[in-house]
């Protein structure tokens, strides 16, 4: 990849984390997250409107905080990177209004970043991830399986019919009365308990590329009711972490081998999940495929990762993101690639 020369903001504001970065090409100079986890944590889940609320509070001192962190000032910017779909729109508009008053008012282009996309080439910022490979992509609101063919060129191959595995992961913490965000909670119990504890329902058959985690999500549930106060909570999690854990990592493989892929990349919120991650890497090194997965702090949704794809845009000097018409899109239409 070729990067744009000099730094780039990057402002990421798709959910529930206010991030802005500073990055010159694959080179972070500073990384700025503020989570809004405590404030949502009440309700036992994210609230659109209070979402926004707490963007417009953290936006400029986040900003504010990465300039000083990277010793860069706003006249050495090159660019901004704005993530702008897909995401909770009224979220998104607080990045992409505050990015569009930043370009005009120092007159350096702005570039909208899919989101999805800043996640799946998040890997390359640290390793050479070799091409093509396959993205086992997991988050809050996402579970797909893409190839990666080359920057910018994606095939889809498959993803969730009903629950994302973040998803899944919060619905059965709350089951279990482990709390929110559920997959710090899940792992934190599950630590202590024992993965092979209770038996539960892995989806669809194989051979696909599609995910189902409701069924499980419905077990999880009825294994609690069932249970009652006999129920070990610390296996519980186990055995639903390791399930998810499982099921992600057969498919990631099982797409490896049908597209003659040699690598495999594990990016997204649900990738910071250690025996995720364990389950992957040892997957991937039975099958002989290479296997990436970038720190935590770039699995969780930040500007960084943002940055880095803007870098790269900008560069390309492509389309017709480099104006002010850039806008908040929540949902992106049926079939449309990264």
């Amino acid at each position: 990849m070729e990067y744009v020369a000099g730094p780039v903001l990057g402002i990421e504001t798709s959910c529930d984390d206010t991030s802005a970065a500073i990055v010159v090409g694959k080179r972070i100079l500073s990384n700025v997250v503020s989570s809004q986890a405590d404030l949502q944590k009440k309700w036992g889940g994210i609230v659109p409107e209070a979402a926004a609320r707490s963007h417009t509070e953290a936006m400029l001192p986040a900003i504010s905080e990465a300039l000083r962190g990277s010793a860069v000032g706003l006249t050495d910017l090159t660019g901004i990177a704005v993530t702008n779909r897909p995401g909770l729109v009224g979220a998104l508009s607080v990045g992409v209004t505050t990015a569009k008053a930043l370009s005009l008012a120092l007159g350096i282009p702005l570039v909208g970043v899919h989101h999805l996309e800043s996640h799946t080439l998040s890997p390359l910022i640290e390793s050479d991830v070799p091409f093509p490979h396959v993205c086992l992509l997991v988050s809050g609101g996402h579970t797909e399986l893409i190839l990666v063919k080359r920057p910018g060129v994606y095939s889809k191959l498959g993803g969730t019919i009903d629950d994302a595995a973040g998803e899944a992961f919060d619905k059965a913490a709350r089951t279990l009365g482990l709390g929110y965000p559920g997959g710090p909670a899940i792992q934190e119990t599950g630590a202590a308990g024992d993965a092979k504890r209770y038996s539960l329902p892995r989806g669809l058959k194989d051979p696909s590329f599609n995910f189902s985690f409701s069924g499980l999500k419905t077990a999880v549930m009825l294994l609690a009711e069932r249970e009652g106060e006999a129920l070990d909570r610390p296996s519980a999690a186990a055995s639903f972490e390791a399930t998810v854990a499982e099921v992600l990592s057969h498919r990631a493989i099982f797409a490896c081998r049908e597209t003659g892929a040699r690598a495999v990349t594990l990016v997204g919120g649900v990738a910071a999940n250690l025996r995720l991650r364990a389950t992957l890497a040892r997957a991937a090194s039975e099958a002989r495929v290479d296997f990436f997965v970038p720190g935590a702090s770039l699995c969780t949704d930040n500007a960084a990762m943002v940055a880095h794809v803007g870098a790269w845009r900008l560069s390309t000097s492509r389309g017709d993101d480099f104006d002010l018409d850039t806008e908040a899109v929540s949902s992106l239409p049926t079939g449309e690639a990264i």
